[in-house]
């Protein structure tokens, strides 16, 4: 029973596998190698400025099995993977691998400065959906990135925690800054009373001085008066003498 069990269930996982002819996906993907190999920046750069609708029209008329997505990101890897390993060389053997709703195609290929992984992703439609370019790194080259990353990342998380410690040493100086911006307002009322009192200060002992400096004015005004009264001078005193706001004389 355990046998006939998994006898069908092997069926049905074969029975769901994507049906594909494996002559036309290889000549598709062949083309694709050898187009993107020989493709300029000039033509790339025509083929990304394209809008979907043309591209789409483009890839229909020329028969090509490839989503307009899918075709650009593959010109798109490929120059990354050229900028990576160098100048492609050459490529081995396909191997298919099948879902239900994908096939995925590898192949091992040489590039001048090191060898990668070529590998293409067809949708359940057997079209293009992507394609991308894996660089081969030996162990050396693997730790040396790792570590690269490790002082990066650790590098920046001590930066940003330097920085933070600044800012925190900066919240002392707040109080003082608050109680200085709160007496600022005080102090200015202060000193304008200050001013204040000055003024009246300097104005009364400007009168006073007046008074003082003007004795003559003082003898003729009380001679006068004295006269009007028909009494003496030595019954009063002359203690201040003002302007009056109009030069009209009241009777």
């Amino acid at each position: 029973m355990l046998v006939a069990v998994l006898c069908f269930t092997g069926c049905s996982n074969s029975g769901n596998e994507l049906k594909y002819d494996k002559s036309s996906i290889k000549e598709s993907t062949e083309f694709l190698i050898n187009y993107c190999q020989s493709a300029d920046d000039a033509t790339i750069q025509q083929w990304e400025d394209m809008d979907d609708f043309n591209l789409e029209y483009q890839l229909m008329q020329s028969g090509l099995p490839y989503t307009a997505d899918g075709f650009t990101s593959a010109l798109e890897s490929w120059q990354s993977g050229i900028k990576e390993c160098g100048a492609y060389v050459s490529h081995g053997d396909f191997k298919y691998e099948t879902s239900k709703d994908e096939l995925k195609v590898t192949t091992a290929a040489k590039f001048k400065d090191r060898d990668a992984t070529l590998t293409f992703v067809y949708n359940q439609k057997l079209k293009l959906e992507s394609m991308t370019v894996d660089g081969k790194y030996s162990m050396g080259e693997v730790l040396e990135k790792a570590g690269l990353n490790t002082v990066l990342g650790m590098g920046t998380v001590f930066v940003v925690l330097i920085f933070i410690s600044l800012i925190i040493s900066l919240f002392r100086f707040i109080p003082a800054l608050e109680e200085a911006w709160k007496n600022r307002g005080k102090k200015s009322a202060k000193e304008a009373e200050a001013v204040v009192v000055e003024e009246a200060t300097q104005s009364a002992s400007a009168e006073a001085e007046d008074v003082t400096d003007d004795t003559e004015l003082v003898a003729v005004i009380a001679a006068a008066i004295a006269e009007y009264e028909g009494t003496g001078t030595d019954g009063f005193v002359v203690r201040s003498i003002r302007r009056r706001p109009s030069n009209k004389w009241n009777a």
